[in-house]
């Protein structure tokens, strides 16, 4: 049922320590560490786990290789996505692009394909947001995080300059 207390023990102390540490750490690398804006922040988010779970249930992971493991997140996420604001190479590297795949009517196949989305995917989202006719629904948007927006009125059409798919189609 237990393997040894000495065990028991290690998990307890270590897995405090870690958690604590780990909520330190991520309060003072900031909001965007743990945000959800592309794979990178994903894969950060994923590892941030697998470290607190090798701490506690590994003996053979010290607190201070978690800690600096988690350290190694924090810097290399920071370093990246300040490198990111600050350059449009690093940027087009590391984000993919929001991707329009319903416009005015008509679903987008060749993005549809490219994206890996179904249309059925794409109704879902709109019905998710209320609205029961398409004939509502001006724009139909993958975002980089994976969710989708839903644009009833392209009035200007100016938060979609960045769109994949949006700037071959007439401007409003």
């Amino acid at each position: 049922m237990f393997n040894q207390w000495s065990s028991l023990a290690h998990t307890l102390i270590a897995g405090s320590l870690g958690y604590i540490l780990i909520i330190f750490l991520l309060r003072i690398s900031g909001k965007r560490t743990l945000s959800k804006w592309n794979s990178f922040d994903f894969v950060v988010t994923i590892a941030f786990g697998s470290i607190l779970a090798s701490l506690l249930l590994s003996k053979s992971t010290s607190l201070a290789q978690a800690v600096l493991g988690f350290g190694l997140l924090v810097l290399y996420q920071f370093g990246l996505t300040w490198l990111a604001v600050r350059s449009e190479i690093v940027q087009k590297l590391i984000k993919a692009k929001p991707t329009l795949l319903f416009y005015e009517g008509q679903f987008l196949q060749n993005l549809l394909q490219q994206e890996r989305v179904a249309e059925g995917e794409v109704l879902a989202a709109i019905r998710n947001q209320g609205i029961g006719s398409l004939n509502q629904v001006d724009a139909v948007i993958l975002e980089t995080d994976g969710s989708f927006s839903v644009i009833q009125d392209l009035q200007g059409s100016s938060a979609l300059r960045d769109v994949e798919g949006f700037k071959n189609r007439d401007s409003r």
